[in-house]
């Protein structure tokens, strides 16, 4: 028998809800306004994702059956969407990004994945602004920002979507099976937005 009582205590916190969260960009050091866009970036944007988590199978015959065995980790590709204002300056921070790994106009760039991959971050808060869930993104880098439609028919403010690729992403609960985090996460407000710190 359904007991509405028992449920409502499960749900605790009242639920995490999808539209509590805060995205830290970190651009690289030849972005010229990095430091102030990245800033900029915990209220331009829109939509995120908590990552998932997949482990390919491997499928193996034996005598008629198919027997599986666990395969490797994979990492699907990041997007974020951000609304664009009339500076244009978050999507050209992310634009000088690309421009950096391969120019536009020729094929040079920067080779030193040091010099062009950054750690970003992704933030679930509870309904009081409280960091609950951290995951990181480690050797992230821009492969994809999306087109901006234009469209005398849709009055609303732009919007567009950066795909980042990374290597990997760890998570502040523990993520291997020894126990190991990266820390505890905290976060100051300041006038041009919050400052994440751990130790």
């Amino acid at each position: 028998m359904a007991n509405v009582s028992d449920f409502k205590a499960q749900m605790l916190g009242g639920g995490a809800r999808s539209n509590q969260f805060r995205a830290f960009m970190h651009f690289p050091s030849f972005v010229p306004v990095g430091a102030l866009e990245g800033a900029r970036a915990q209220f331009l944007c829109k939509a995120a994702q908590l990552p998932g988590s997949v482990i390919t199978d491997i499928p193996v015959q034996y005598r008629g059956r198919e027997v599986h065995f666990a395969g490797e980790r994979t990492f699907q590709p990041w997007t974020v969407t951000f609304y664009n204002d009339t500076s244009f300056g978050l999507r050209n921070a992310f634009e000088t990004w690309q421009s950096g790994i391969q120019r536009y106009s020729s094929t040079n760039g920067i080779t030193n994945p040091v010099d062009y991959q950054q750690e970003l971050e992704i933030h679930q808060l509870d309904r009081n602004g409280a960091v609950i869930k951290v995951y990181k993104f480690a050797d992230a880098y821009p492969t994809n920002i999306s087109a901006i439609q234009l469209d005398f028919d849709q009055p609303n403010i732009e919007t567009f979507d950066v795909e980042f690729t990374y290597n990997y992403f760890t998570s502040n609960t523990g993520t291997d099976t020894d126990g190991s985090s990266f820390g505890v996460n905290l976060s100051i407000d300041t006038p041009i937005g919050s400052i994440p710190f751990s130790f």
